[in-house]
């Protein structure tokens, strides 16, 4: 017992349902006891028996912890006297109030009281109205709804758990540690680099040398790479991006950063509707394979007519290849990149959707020039993504892990998108269609007058999760009555149940719009 009278196992404490092993939780809680001052330099820790038994846990679960703290200079072992706190493991530790107590604060409560009168003044300080900017909300616990027709998600019964176990050993590697662990300046990894070149950018049709790569930390990064570098005039006419309409919500925000100066071509079945606007633009952002959030794709014959304009009119095409991998529905039609013979495209890719979104690996190809300036300048932002997960991923490419998991993305989603597409039909029978190219999500109309919003707010009452589509449009008073509903990671057998759920909504809200 410590000398205020508490039991340590009520210092320590362990969870059965915790991902962590009761080993590791246990060092965990005596690290964090240590650090914070919770236990006195000179009390003796109980001993390997007495604190298992306390704690219920096997013996050799303390004496692991104990001795490994041992080893990382936390602990120290005095002989027949026991365990006690290294007090060189506090060194270097700027003293504080609640040092001089008996025990330590929450982190919550030892911070700083600011005088709010000498406060700066924020809201004029800082010129960027972010807050004002119309973002595509998903909830962060969508995993704990029934129904989730979330996109951009994984499914984690679906991620490549011992093949990605087994990229990563090979990037722990002593030879390995020794050279991911480097300052690689603006450098990135060369092997990562090499399967981008030679495994994923073939599969779209296209061809690339190593000086027209750069890794970028998810396809996003690279837009606003793209973005800071052409729309951000120093000086002379403000430049003017195209964008779709509806659009990627993130992107349209990024570009405002940069100009005012935006034209929005609007989005039919066959992908982006250009018109003799596309004179004045500078820049044209357009995700041709995958329309997002439509789903529609624009044709060959489209693609060519494209590249021709932005030669004849003087504008580059910032190509974002979303969702190109997911292709199960027909031939996949080729990159805009691989079609450019003029280096008018600037294309942007990402192993998001296919992967795992949480890696943010993502990559930029285009001419050697803007490369090496988008290098020079995200070399002032992060210098380069971190090199153990480039190294990681590389080993995932290499041993031909990510053609077997889009194989198998590409099978399990293809069935998603039938069952969804029946499902659809059978109950919502509103004005969704069937995407033509795969991916992971259906955009889908409702009756007009009948509010996405209110919809999306209704179902997650009955847990389901589905996206309103207000905020993919650029007018902020555009079409209210479209939402986006997502079958990347939702089981098989609950898109039915869950569309059938939805449609009563649907139905209760017509009702109500129409008594």
């Amino acid at each position: 017992m410590r000398s205020d009278g508490l039991m340590w196992h009520q210092l320590f404490k362990l969870s059965p349902t915790s991902t962590l092993s009761l080993q590791s939780q246990l060092r965990e809680s005596l690290v964090k006891a240590i650090l914070d001052g919770q236990i006195p330099i000179e009390t003796p820790l109980p001993s390997s028996r007495e604190l298992a038994r306390q704690l219920g846990v096997a013996r050799n679960t303390v004496v692991l912890a104990y001795q490994h703290l041992i080893d990382e200079k936390y602990l120290l072992a005095r002989e027949r006297k026991g365990y006690y706190v290294n007090p060189e493991i506090l060194t270097g530790r700027v003293r504080t109030a609640a040092d001089n107590r008996s025990g330590r604060d929450d982190a919550a409560n030892q911070t700083h009281q600011v005088d709010a009168k000498n406060e700066p003044d924020w809201s004029n300080l800082v010129s960027l109205e972010l807050e004002r900017q119309r973002n595509i909300q998903k909830p962060r616990d969508w995993q704990n709804y029934d129904y989730p027709f979330v996109y951009g998600q994984v499914d984690p019964s679906l991620f490549p758990v011992n093949d990605w176990r087994e990229s990563c050993r090979l990037s722990l590697h002593v030879g390995a540690i020794r050279q991911w662990t480097r300052d690689q300046v603006d450098n990135d990894d060369d092997l990562l680099v090499e399967q981008i070149l030679n495994r994923v950018l073939p599969r779209r049709g296209v061809w690339a040398s190593p000086d027209q790569i750069l890794i970028t930390t998810g396809a996003q990064n690279g837009l606003y790479l793209a973005a800071q570098l052409l729309l951000n005039r120093s000086h002379g006419k403000s430049a003017t991006v195209g964008v779709e309409d509806p659009c990627y919500a993130d992107a349209r925000n990024m570009f405002a950063l940069f100009t005012d100066s935006c034209e929005a071509f609007p989005v039919g079945e066959q992908g982006v509707e250009f018109d003799n606007r596309l004179r004045s633009c500078d820049l044209l952002y357009v995700t041709p394979s995958h329309q997002c959030p439509t789903t529609s794709t624009l044709p060959l014959e489209r693609r060519r007519e494209l590249l021709d304009r932005a030669v004849e009119d003087d504008f580059l095409i910032l190509e974002d290849d979303y969702e190109s991998e997911l292709n199960f529905v027909g031939e996949p039609t080729p990159a805009l990149k691989s079609l450019d013979r003029n280096n008018r495209v600037i294309y942007i890719g990402s192993l998001s959707k296919t992967l795992a979104p949480g890696l943010r690996i993502g990559f930029m190809v285009a001419s050697p020039e803007l490369i090496k300036k988008a290098r020079a300048l995200r070399r002032l932002m992060y210098r380069h993504p971190p090199t153990n997960t480039q190294r990681t991923v590389g080993h995932f490419l290499a041993l031909g892990h990510h053609d077997s998991v889009i194989l198998k993305l590409s099978q399990v989603f293809k069935e998603r998108w039938r069952v969804m597409d029946q499902a659809l039909s059978s109950h919502l029978m509103m004005s969704s269609t069937a995407p033509s190219f795969g991916g992971s999500s259906f955009w889908v109309g409702l009756p007009a007058g009948v509010s996405a919003a209110e919809l999306e707010a209704r179902a997650a009452e009955q847990s389901i999760v589905i996206n309103a589509g207000d905020n993919y449009f650029a007018d902020e008073n555009g079409p209210r009555n479209y939402f986006r509903l997502g079958f990347s990671s939702i089981a098989t057998d609950r898109i039915e149940p869950g569309i059938q759920k939805l449609a009563s909504i649907v139905e209760s809200m017509k009702a109500e719009s129409n008594p």
